[in-house]
């Protein structure tokens, strides 16, 4: 399965002056787990996909965009 880029999902985070450790607090899991998800270690659950959305007023059009865009690597440019 390939690994997920977050950039967006990041920016958006950026967007609303929150931060990660805010965010994962707010959706009820670890910074520590939010930072693992974030970099590709484990997956988000849907749950905490649509509170993440809830959060920061992402569409649910848009959840592709901000959580299941594969991230290309450097040697596939």
């Amino acid at each position: 399965m390939p690994t997920m880029d977050y950039s967006k999902l990041l920016g958006k985070i950026r967007e609303k002056e929150l931060n990660q450790k805010e965010v994962a607090r707010r959706i009820g899991i670890s910074e520590g787990q939010m930072c693992q998800k974030i970099r590709g270690k484990y997956l988000f659950k849907q749950s905490e996909i649509r509170n993440i959305c809830d959060l920061l007023e992402i569409e649910q059009s848009e959840i592709g965009e901000y959580f299941f865009t594969p991230r290309v690597e450097n040697s596939q440019l």
